[in-house]
This record gives C-alpha cells, sequence and structure tokens, in this order.
C-alpha cells in the first residue's frame, strides 16, 4: 500500500517499506515535493512526523481493510487426498474428466400458482398467503379500475386528445399484485407498464389523466411523454424510456436502506425485452455482490414490442438468470393475482431479512398493442389474442375467487365500473380544459441559476414563438 505525503526541504525520512528501512533523499539535499510512502499496517506511526496530523489521518484511513485478502493455494488435499483448486471465489473441485456444462435444460423451471383459470384454488394447493375479504375486494376494483382507464385513455389517444399511450391489458394482476404486497416505505422504480402499482399506492385518476393531457397541474409540468408517472409522496420513481436503466439505480438504492438499516427493500419492474439490455445484467450482479434488499420483477408478457421471447433468449425464459448471478429466483403465474400476491411476499421478507436480492419472473401476456404507435395484429395472430383475453383474463379469474368467497356480487359490480366510469369522464373533461404549462417551464427546477447555453436557448424560444406564432397551439404561452 502506499499514501503520500508533503515533505519540507531539508529533512530527512527513515520510511519503513515493508520489511526494511530504507533512506529517502540526502540531508538538506531535497526540496519541497511529494513523496510516495509504501505503507504496512502497524507502522503508520513510523512513516511520518507526529507535526503532520493530516497525513497521520490519511496513512490511517490508507491502512483499513476493506476487504480480506484471499490469496488463492494452488492445490488443497481433501480427507480423501484428492486435490481441489482454493480460488479467491470459492474452492474448486478439479476433475480429469473433460465435461461441458449443457446449454439446454432437462426439465424446465416450473411456474408457480394458487388459483386455476376457473377461480377455484389450485387441488391440494395450500402454500400462498391468506388474503381477507377487505384486501381481496380493493386489489380487484384496483385491477378494475385500471383496467377501465386503459379503455379510457387509449381511445382518448385515438381521438387525438393525448399524444400516446400504454395499456396493461392482460397484466393487471401483475402490476397491482406486488403493490398491495409491499409497505409505503419501499420503493418501486417502474419500466412503462406498471400504473396499477402506482393507482394501489393513492396516485388519482385525476393526477394520472393531468400527466397524460400534459397540463399544469401534472406534477412533471408536462416534460414527460404520457404515461411516464412519477410520485416522490409515493416512492414511486417516475419512469424513464430508456430500457433496464433503472436496474443498477435499484441495486443503488437498496444498498443505501442497508447501510441505513431500514426495514424497506426495493422492487424494479422489467420487461423480458429489458433482460436483453446490458443494465439488466450489470443491476443483477451489483445487487448480488452488494447483498442488497432488492426485487426485481420481471414481467415476462411473450413480447418485446414486436419480437417474441423465442427470439430474444435460448434460456429457460428468465427465471434461470438469477441463479447465474447467485439470486434466489421464482417463476409465477402472472395472471394469478394470489400467486404473484404470495410471491412478492416472501421474496420481500427474504430480501429484508436476509439482505439479499431475488428474482421473479411473472408469467403474462400483453394483450393490448404495445403502445399507441403499434399494430401487434401485423406479428401476432389474433385467435393468440384472444385467447388470453377471454379464457386467461387475470381479471376475471380474481372475481371469480372472491364471489366464490362471497365477498363480491354483480350489484357490486355494476356500481364499480358505474362509478369508475363516471370519474373518467370527469377527470378527463377537468384535465382536457386545464391550461398547459408555460413554455419557459422548460428551463426550471433544475438549476438554482440556469447556466448561459439554458438561457441562449430560452431567448431563443422565445423569439421562434413570437415570430412563428400560427404554427403553435392557441393555447401555448410563454408566460
Amino acid at each position: 500500500m502506499a499514501s503520500w505525503g508533503r515533505r519540507s526541504s531539508g529533512m530527512v525520512h527513515h520510511i519503513k517499506a515493508l520489511s526494511k528501512v530504507e533512506l529517502r533523499g540526502k540531508a538538506g539535499a531535497m526540496k519541497g515535493g511529494w513523496w510516495r510512502y509504501p505503507l504496512q499496517p502497524g507502522v503508520a506511526s513510523a512513516l511520518v512526523p507526529r507535526s503532520w496530523p493530516c497525513v497521520n489521518t490519511m496513512a490511517s484511513l490508507f491502512l483499513v481493510q476493506r476487504f480480506k485478502s484471499s490469496l488463492p493455494q494452488k492445490q488443497v488435499e481433501d480427507d480423501d487426498g484428492d486435490q481441489d483448486l482454493d480460488f479467491p471465489g470459492g474452492k474448486v473441485a478439479y476433475t480429469s474428466e473433460m465435461k461441458f456444462i449443457s446449454g439446454s435444460y432437462d426439465k424446465r423451471i416450473p411456474c408457480y400458482r394458487v388459483l386455476g383459470d376457473d377461480g377455484e384454488l389450485i387441488k391440494g394447493g395450500s402454500d400462498f398467503e391468506k388474503v381477507n375479504k377487505e384486501l381481496a375486494v380493493r386489489m380487484y376494483s384496483d385491477m378494475v379500475c385500471l383496467q377501465i382507464m386503459d379503455t379510457f385513455m387509449y381511445e382518448a389517444q385515438r381521438q387525438g386528445r393525448i399524444s400516446f399511450y400504454m395499456t396493461s391489458f392482460g397484466e393487471e394482476a401483475a402490476t397491482i399484485s406486488p403493490a398491495a404486497a409491499l409497505t409505503k416505505d419501499d420503493i418501486i422504480l417502474p419500466q412503462y407498464r406498471e400504473p396499477g402499482a402506482l393507482l394501489w399506492r393513492g396516485f388519482t385518476l385525476q393526477e394520472f389523466v393531468n400527466q397524460c393531457f400534459g397540463n399544469k397541474d401534472d406534477g412533471g409540468k408536462g416534460r414527460q411523454m404520457p404515461v411516464h408517472y412519477g410520485s416522490s409522496k409515493h416512492n414511486f420513481v417516475t419512469v424513464s424510456s430508456p430500457i433496464a436503466t433503472q436496474l443498477p439505480q435499484a441495486a443503488g438504492m437498496a444498498y443505501s436502506l442497508k447501510m441505513d438499516k431500514k426495514d424497506a427493500c426495493v422492487v424494479a419492474f422489467i420487461g423480458d425485452g429489458g433482460t436483453s439490455e446490458g443494465d439488466f445484467h450489470a443491476g443483477l450482479n451489483f445487487a448480488a455482490v452488494l447483498e442488497a434488499p432488492v426485487i426485481f420483477v420481471c414481467r415476462n408478457n411473450g413480447w418485446a414490442i414486436s419480437t417474441p421471447t423465442s427470439d430474444q433468449f435460448r434460456s429457460d425464459g428468465v427465471v434461470v438468470k438469477g441463479q447465474a448471478y447467485g439470486i434466489p429466483s421464482i417463476r409465477v403465474d402472472g395472471t394469478d393475482a394470489l400467486a404473484v400476491y404470495s410471491a412478492i411476499r416472501a421474496a420481500r421478507s427474504m430480501a429484508i431479512n436476509e439482505q439479499r436480492p431475488v428474482l421473479v419472473e411473472s408469467l403474462a401476456y400483453r394483450v393490448g398493442h404495445h403502445s399507441t404507435s403499434d399494430d401487434s395484429t401485423k406479428y401476432r395472430s389474433l385467435n393468440e389474442i384472444e385467447h388470453w383475453k377471454t379464457d386467461r383474463d387475470p381479471v376475471n379469474k380474481f372475481r371469480k375467487w372472491v364471489e366464490l368467497n362471497g365477498w363480491w356480487s354483480e350489484r357490486d359490480e355494476a356500481d364499480l365500473r358505474s362509478s369508475i366510469k363516471k370519474q373518467l369522464l370527469k377527470v378527463i373533461q377537468v384535465a382536457e380544459g386545464t391550461e398547459k404549462p408555460p413554455l419557459t417551464e422548460l428551463f426550471t427546477d433544475v438549476y438554482d441559476l440556469p447556466p448561459s447555453n439554458l438561457v441562449e436557448q430560452e431567448k431563443l424560444l422565445r423569439q421562434t414563438v413570437n415570430k412563428y406564432s400560427h404554427d403553435f397551439p392557441s393555447d401555448v404561452s410563454l408566460h
């Protein structure tokens, strides 16, 4: 090890470097300059004069060993006389047989589920978290609300009232159930198909619609694309369009919670397409090495826009990728609200109590188009879509289970849907009638004092709007 110290002119220093004392320089011959001192634990006091408190303090910092050295031994014999390699990463057995690990799987990882498509509990199944009436009804109500909101906002985009939208059809249980299994202190980093999690946390329909219309009441002041929600109040980090960038961030956030000894974890959502990004692998490896309490939830809905999973990877889905990084993992039926809820509850307990990451692969299906910019009928059949829409709908499946428990009726269903539709019609009218934020808001909320380049950009924007005012919408203003 080594440190840097400032030595005065005319001074002689005897430096103990490792096992011998070396005389550095000649008395009275050296001028002031920076010298690099080899350090060894236990000899800091011999390295620099006590009159240099700053240097002595720095030396003590450099002498702290953060990680225990693990020098490998070339050969280690066990009780049977066989030789192992004691590698820094762990002891590895030798073998005289040249054998490659297979790239295929004899048996695929099973998918955990609790409910059948008929809404009844799987025969013999008892390994799940019990859900009471209040929780079940709220989960179902939010699933219905999300489904109706998606329908209304999709049509609003088709009518030209908003610029863009993405639905969550088929994935309602995969996003609302995880939120129900968490606490308000847990931090959620979404991809872009998790409005259900934010809905569960209390984000209002008015707030959702304001964001999509980008009006002055939108928390982001219209700077983000529609469906790029965020709320610091609800511990829901703002959606970022670039895929998988939130995963390394999630590992860092979780490590921070660990250092602060918080009784909370981080949950990062991602789609199957995102697992093809480098940030996915970096995020998982960071979390595993740091032993960070983070749950990675992959919504494997079969399609990365128009690319099927069969063209994305050759592994057994996503769940096996966790094992490669030393992360406990599970595959769950993403259309089964009870199974997802139970898996996330167990994953949260594991992440916090054992201080380690967990990977959950949630198998669902993207019933809707990728977005309003996509036509999925160009690359998948209508029969496939219809099958998942009718036979495997997570909302209908959970409704059947709630009804079987005597907690829901046809009257409850009619009242709920009528109420949600009335609310949505009202909030859409309000959001559409609310003025847009002034264009000058583009330059606020980042710097205390805007740098010269932003000042110049704002000046150019004003000139452009004033010169070509007829090309800008009438509800857009500079102030």
